[in-house]
């Protein structure tokens, strides 16, 4: 294969043509734009607090990943005559991803749950 045609005198190299055509292609490949997703958390007002953190955890890698997350507070039975124990659950959450994200919807009550959404930074 030619390397270096413009060369005098030009350069040529013996090689595999295959894994020369593999590694270009990897090449243009790498530069691939990342689509954003909406990953979702779902939390209930009686989530452990080791659970909630858990789950911070893996929404700040989403965030770090360039994808937006939306928290869910879900409310079954008679959980939803609580209402601000799923607000404070929330604003936990919220307060924990602040540091890699910024608040898109602020929480908002949409019948039986509590939806936000945060962007990455």
């Amino acid at each position: 294969m030619e390397v270096a045609p413009n060369e005098d005198p030009p350069v040529c190299r013996i090689m595999d043509y295959g894994k020369y055509k593999y590694q270009r292609n990897k090449k243009v490949s790498k530069g691939h734009v990342h689509h954003t997703k909406t990953k979702e958390i779902r939390l209930r007002p009686k989530t452990g607090v080791h659970d909630i953190d858990f789950k911070v955890k893996q929404a700040i890698q989403f965030l770090k990943h360039k994808d937006k997350v939306q928290i869910s507070v879900v409310f079954r039975g008679r959980e939803i005559a609580h209402v601000q124990e799923g607000h404070r659950v929330m604003a936990g959450v919220v307060e924990g991803l602040m540091e890699h994200g910024k608040v898109e919807t602020s929480p908002a009550q949409q019948g039986r749950r509590i939806v936000c959404t945060v962007a990455p930074k």
